[in-house]
C-alpha cells in the first residue's frame, strides 16, 4: 500500500524512504501531512547520517575582499569570502560540510526550487562586543525556526545545534567582516541560512536532495541617521497570511507577493503595510507590519498599561525578536504594573484608543532593526496617530527594548542569550 500511494501521488521518478507505520492518510487528528510524517521518518531512519561538524573542510579564498567602510554599508549588499555548505540526500542523509570561497551555485533548469519554491531560510546576526569577542544572538532560537520551515515543505529537518557550530565556526572564519559598534551601536555580520530542494524533476513531490547553505553580509543600523517613525497603510486587500497556511513560516514564498501591496502603498505616501486579517463577523485583526511582528502599548479599559500583541495563531511568523521583547516585557516590565499579552486585537481597538487618549505608542519588531516606531496608520480614510508627538521619532517603550535588546546582543549585559564564541 506505501509504495503504491507514494506512487501514486508523487510519480516513480521521486525518491523516498519506505516507513513501516506511514499511511497515505491524516490521522484522526488531521494535523499530521504526508510530508511531516516523512520527516518524523527521516530523524529516525538509522540509515541517514546526521549533521557531523567534525568532518567540515575548509577551503579558503585566495581572492579576499576588501572591506567597505562601515558608512558606506547598505543592507544585504556587500558579502564576505566564504560560504557554508551541506548537501543531502534521501539515500545517504546529510554529507559532510564544507566552507569556500563565495560562489554561484550550478543547478539544473528543472531544480524543484525554481517550479515548486522549495525554499526556507532564517536571519540572524553576529556581533562583536567592546572586548572584540564575536557573539549571535539566541541561535537556538533561528535553528529551530527553521527545522519548522523546512519541515512544512517535506526539506530535511537537522540537528540544530550541530548546525550552530558549523556556522560559529563559519562565523569566526569570516571575523574581520564583523564591524566594530565602538563609535555608534547597530553594526553587525547578517548570516543568512538557506535551504533548498534540489532535485531535478518536474514531478511534484519531497525532494530526494537539498542543500543548505550560509551567506554573510556585514552590515550597519538599519537607521543610521537614528530613529524614523514611519508610517503604515492598514491592508485588507490582500492577505499576507490565514490559519492552516505557511504564513507562520519563513519561507521565501510568503515575500515575494507582497511587495506589489507594499508599492502600492508607498504610491500612496505610506512606507509599509499593516496586515490586516478579517474575522468571521467583518473584524479587522491586526497581524503584522511589513515583514515585521507588530506591538501596541496602550493604556486598556481598565486604565492598565498594556503591550499587546497577536497571538501564534498562524497568521504571523514566530519572530525571534517578538519572544525576546516578550520575555523582557514580562521580566522588567511587568514589575512596574504593566499588562503582557499576546492577544488577538483589531484595528477598531487600536482607532479607539488613539480617540479615547489611550494610545501610548506603537512599534514593529525584527532582526533587522531591532524594533520600529510607527507614526499612523492609515485606515478607512483616516489617521490613526500612535502616540509619538510633533518631532518625536520613538516611544519610551520601544527605546528601552531596543536599549535592553541591543545591550545582550553586544556582550553590554551578561545573559544567556548571547553566546559568546
Amino acid at each position: 500500500m506505501l509504495q503504491s500511494c507514494r506512487q501514486s501521488l508523487f510519480g516513480a521518478s521521486a525518491v523516498f524512504r519506505a516507513s513501516s507505520n506511514f499511511q497515505c492518510l491524516y490521522t484522526q487528528s488531521g494535523r499530521r501531512t504526508f510530508a511531516t510524517q516523512l520527516q518524523a521518518d527521516d530523524a529516525t531512519d538509522p540509515r541517514l547520517q546526521a549533521i557531523d561538524p567534525s568532518q567540515l573542510s575548509i577551503s579558503k579564498t585566495t581572492t579576499p575582499k576588501d572591506l567597505v567602510p562601515n558608512e558606506e554599508l547598505v543592507f544585504g549588499r556587500t558579502f564576505t569570502d566564504h560560504m557554508l555548505s551541506l548537501e543531502w540526500t534521501a539515500s545517504e542523509g546529510w554529507l559532510a560540510p564544507r566552507i569556500t570561497p563565495y560562489q554561484n551555485l550550478s543547478l539544473d533548469p528543472a531544480t524543484c526550487v525554481f517550479h515548486y519554491a522549495f525554499e526556507a531560510f532564517e536571519g540572524m546576526k553576529a556581533y562583536k562586543d567592546k572586548s572584540g569577542n564575536v557573539r549571535l544572538f539566541r541561535p537556538d532560537r533561528n535553528m529551530a525556526r527553521l527545522n519548522k520551515s523546512v519541515a512544512r515543505i517535506a526539506l530535511p529537518t537537522f540537528d540544530g545545534k550541530a548546525l550552530t557550530e558549523l556556522i560559529s565556526k563559519f562565523t569566526t572564519l569570516e571575523e574581520r567582516f564583523i564591524p566594530s559598534h565602538l563609535s555608534a551601536r547597530g553594526y553587525s555580520l547578517y548570516l543568512r541560512p538557506t535551504m533548498i530542494g534540489t532535485q531535478r524533476t518536474l514531478g511534484v513531490g519531497p525532494p530526494g536532495s537539498a542543500l543548505l547553505y550560509v551567506i554573510a553580509s556585514p552590515v550597519g543600523p538599519y537607521y543610521p541617521t537614528g530613529f524614523k517613525a514611519i508610517s503604515l497603510e492598514a491592508t485588507n486587500y490582500a492577505v499576507r497570511a490565514w490559519p492552516g497556511g505557511v504564513g507562520d513560516k519563513k519561507l521565501g514564498a510568503n515575500y515575494a507577493p507582497c511587495i506589489v501591496p507594499q508599492m502600492q502603498a508607498a504610491k500612496r505616501g505610506f512606507h509599509q503595510n499593516l496586515w490586516l486579517f478579517e474575522g468571521p463577523n467583518g473584524e479587522e485583526y491586526v497581524t503584522e507590519v511589513g515583514t515585521m511582528n507588530l506591538f501596541a502599548a496602550i493604556v486598556n479599559k481598565e486604565g492598565k498599561n498594556e503591550l499587546l500583541t497577536a497571538p501564534l495563531d498562524g497568521t504571523i511568523l514566530e519572530g525571534v525578536t517578538r519572544d525576546s521583547i516578550l520575555a523582557l516585557a514580562r521580566e522588567r516590565l511587568q514589575p512596574e504594573g504593566w499588562v503582557v499579552s499576546e492577544k488577538k486585537f483589531t484595528m477598531q481597538d487600536l482607532a479607539d484608543a488613539a480617540d479615547e487618549g489611550r494610545m501610548l505608542e506603537v512599534f514593529g519588531a525584527g532582526t533587522a532593526a531591532v524594533v520600529s516606531p510607527i507614526r499612523n496608520i492609515s485606515w478607512r480614510n483616516r489617521l490613526v496617530e500612535c502616540g509619538l508627538e510633533q518631532g518625536e521619532e520613538c516611544g519610551p517603550i520601544t527605546q528601552r527594548m531596543k536599549n535592553w535588546i541591543e545591550g545582550i546582543q553586544y556582550g553590554e549585559e551578561a545573559h544567556p542569550w548571547s553566546v559568546k564564541l
